[in-house]
């Protein structure tokens, strides 16, 4: 029997190329699905915002515990985008206000976790974190900002129970937040 070892480097090339293209096709497939079921995209004429999380701009603590300001950076991200789609500058604010609609369906609004004792950290880009108590935030915004032309901000928020909470004997505090945001007054963010 005559043994051809060209062709069966041939055949072997075209069989690991197949297999290639089969798993290159199939990880693009899958990565996309699953990103198109986490990001939640709203528009205007200027602004486009994709928030990066399955829930999309909704923030809910269901658990009160009192953590340190180290271990609250820690914590559940709610990370989210704002491109300029015009030329021009547009400026836009980000608020965090109370769900009240996920408050009625959760029948909580007498279990909500007092706003002094909620802290709330924003880092745009890859600049520091800047903490805020949420009790102390003027009109709930986070932001008020300008985003130049064709330019884009990527934003991190992340809410925790403070550490100088007292200890309570009740597990079932919640809070229901959205984050909204505007562009002259008006929510993009809405559903």
């Amino acid at each position: 029997m005559y043994y051809n070892r060209k062709k069966e480097l041939i055949k072997s090339g075209i069989i690991i190329t197949i297999i290639l293209l089969i798993a290159l096709f199939s990880t693009y497939h899958i990565y996309y699905k699953f990103k198109g079921e986490r990001n939640v995209d709203y528009d205007s004429e200027s602004l486009d915002v994709m928030f990066h999380e399955k829930n999309g701009d909704k923030i809910t603590l269901t658990r009160f515990t009192p953590v340190t300001d180290s271990v609250g950076l820690a914590s559940t991200a709610y990370t989210l985008t704002i491109t300029n789609k015009l030329d021009q500058d547009v400026n836009y604010k980000i608020r965090l206000v109370d769900d009240q609609t996920q408050m009625i369906e959760d029948n909580c609004s007498d279990r909500m976790i007092d706003k002094k004792l909620l802290k709330v950290a924003v880092k745009k880009n890859d600049l520091e974190n800047e903490i805020y108590i949420l009790n102390d935030l003027k009109d709930n915004n986070l932001v008020i900002d300008t985003l130049k032309g064709l330019e884009k901000a990527d934003y991190v928020i992340r809410v925790w129970i403070s550490s100088e909470a007292p200890f309570l004997n009740t597990t079932n505090m919640h809070y229901h937040g959205i984050i909204q945001v505007l562009e002259n007054d008006v929510s993009l963010a809405v559903r």
